[in-house]
């Protein structure tokens, strides 16, 4: 890294320099601190004094300090108070509560993943079925004590392939203090949390991913960090990490808004972004709470900040041509339009942004009764007015899943037995629904308690037959969903979407037309508690075979599942009987 291309915010491999690195017969330490008085550098080592260089960056050369020592910054601001940090650059983290950073070199995993890496795509015209994990949680050993990413290795990648996930998305994995932040408040940017184990070990993780064909996608904390004493506030004794002003410090969850004017602070969080990338094989990046740094504060009113934007075209920008073929996803709420186009023809260069406007809206739609229903299909039809302006993921996330909103099962309006018909009949209209998609643990096999990140998910409603066949029925419908390019291979053209049925409200049905490169499907809803014994779609001339239905028996439903059913003909009106609460999926060939 060239130090000038630091301080102008241009570089991209900062951690190349600064942190601790392995030496022969010790480590160099290179730390930023512009403001400081003094800093040292403290383990079992001993204590050594850094020395400035160009008047803003601390290095030492300090023999015995091996890899497994833990240490830590003293810094003396300009105040004279001293202050103990770990390493912003740190590679490795000890265990909460200690605050320690833990000498490590960065990631020198033996990858196996060749071909995969270099088969992979952003999956623009491949099928996107998104896991979303928190690794603590998603299982837990017997004692209650966490796996760790070896041990998840053993497990999550096969869960994956044998459900029909693309990709598995983890929630932050940088090093946190605060169990129940969930990882979006962190100390160690570059640290991968040590209640899972080393680096090593997730590397190990990442490239068993790949062994199995399933991508890793990582959430990514690019605007706000931990308010932790050791962590980056008032790291020299002064506001650099963070704005000096609380009114736009402060963020709305209590954490430090990082400054992105300062090209130093750029470059901690682009080289940060480019780090997990590069040194871990991860196949793209979920950026979080992207509205805030779009607008100030993420609030429309107040205005466009900037700097932030400005940042975020020339970060994405430079991941887009260091990492080409990974996905930069935004977690963002706002309409600022053209997020997903490249920063050369004016946009923000995200390959995908979630649609949480799909999300609210058919979740709310789901909520309401029969009746009310009648008058809210315009609740899903809505998306597909704006389903072109952006390449959207249809996330249903863990966001949805915890703070008193219930899980997505428990959201279906009525009882017990009265939500998994609803809930079979929603993830069919996902799966049929222009976009990617992304599902959050536990919600494939229809969890009713909210997500806890202390305790792992109730595993053992399989052993109850309502629970197990709706978790059979999501693995059918990934298959189906993998199996039938019309579903994804036209994702984003508006010429491959049709609506059979949209106005029909009142009899709470609708209809729509898939049409991929090779093949057409259609998809018919009843979100109603009454049968359709004779609902009517005009159709093309062509043979239909039913591809699922989720009313059948063997997902919890009433009608037998055909065996063998041949295909029947149909051109122009051709009538169909509908279960309430239920969809159907069919394959259209032509004649």
């Amino acid at each position: 890294m060239e130090l000038q291309d630091f301080y102008t915010g241009r570089a991209f491999d900062a951690y190349t320099f600064f942190g601790a690195h392995l030496g022969p017969g010790g480590t160099r330490f290179a730390v930023w601190a512009p403001a400081a008085r003094r800093v040292q550098v403290e383990g079992a080592f001993g204590v050594f004094d850094l020395t400035q260089i160009r008047s803003a960056v601390w290095q030492a050369e300090v023999p015995g300090a091996a890899p497994g020592m833990l240490y830590q910054y003293r810094i003396t601001g300009p105040d004279g108070r001293e202050a103990l940090h770990c390493d912003p650059y740190g590679f490795a983290m000890a265990l909460r509560p200690d605050g320690r950073s833990v000498i490590a070199g960065m990631p020198d995993y033996p990858f196996a993943d060749d071909a995969w890496m270099a088969a992979r795509s952003k999956n623009f015209d491949r099928p996107l079925n998104i896991y979303e994990v928190h690794a603590g949680s998603w299982r837990r050993k017997p004692d209650g004590g966490w796996y760790t990413y070896a041990e998840l290795a053993e497990q999550l990648p096969a869960y994956c392939k044998e459900n029909g996930y693309t990709h598995i998305e983890l929630m932050p994995l940088a090093e946190h203090p605060f169990d129940g932040s969930w990882g979006y408040q962190i100390t160690g940017f570059y640290a991968p949390t040590s209640r899972y184990g080393t680096p090593a070990q997730l590397a190990q993780f990442i490239d068993a991913c790949h062994a199995q064909g399933v991508g890793v996608i990582l959430d990514f904390v690019p605007v706000h960090f931990a308010v932790d004493d050791y962590g980056l506030k008032q790291f020299d004794g002064t506001p650099l990490y963070e704005y000096p002003a609380a009114a736009v410090g402060q963020s709305e969850w209590g954490s430090c808004n990082f400054m992105h004017s300062r090209g130093e602070i750029r470059c901690f969080v682009q080289s940060c972004a480019d780090y997990w990338l590069r040194a871990f094989h991860a196949d793209g990046l979920r950026m979080d709470a992207v509205s805030r740094l779009i607008y100030w504060q993420g609030d429309p009113a107040r205005g466009v900040n900037g700097s932030t934007l400005e940042f975020l075209k020339a970060m994405n920008q430079g991941l887009q041509q260091r990492h080409p073929t990974a996905m930069l996803i935004a977690e963002d709420s706002t309409a600022y339009p053209k997020v997903t186009a490249p920063v050369e023809y004016g946009g923000l260069g995200f390959d995908y942004k979630w649609d949480l406007g799909w999300m609210n809206d058919t979740l709310d739609y789901c909520k309401k009764t029969s009746d009310e229903r009648k008058t809210q299909l315009g609740r899903l039809t809505f998306s597909m007015v704006y389903a072109w302006n952006e390449h959207y993921i249809l996330p249903l996330s863990h966001d949805e899943n915890v703070h008193g909103k219930a899980t997505i099962a428990q959201k279906m309006y009525g009882g017990y037995e009265g939500k998994f018909p609803q809930a079979r009949a929603l993830y069919l209209y996902m799966m049929a629904h222009p976009g990617k998609k992304l599902d959050f643990m536990g919600n494939e096999f229809a969890q009713l308690r909210e997500w806890d990140e202390s305790r792992e998910q109730d595993w053992m409603l399989l052993r109850y037959p309502v629970h197990d066949a709706f978790w059979h029925f999501r693995r059918r419908l990934h298959e189906v969903y993998l199996q039938n390019e019309a579903l994804w291979s036209r994702e984003y053209d508006p010429a491959a979407f049709q609506w059979l049925d949209c106005g029909h409200g009142e009899q709470n049905v609708c209809a729509l037309l898939r049409t991929g490169r090779e093949s057409r499907v259609a998809a018919l809803f009843n979100f109603g508690a009454d049968p359709q014994e004779a609902y009517t779609l005009d159709l093309p001339a062509c043979r239909l075979t039913l591809l699922l239905d989720t009313d059948w028996q063997c997902w919890g439903g009433a009608a037998p599942a055909p065996q063998d059913a041949p295909p029947v003909q149909a051109a122009g009106p051709t009538a169909f009987t509908l279960a309430p609460f239920s969809g159907r999926l069919y394959r259209l060939d032509p004649l």
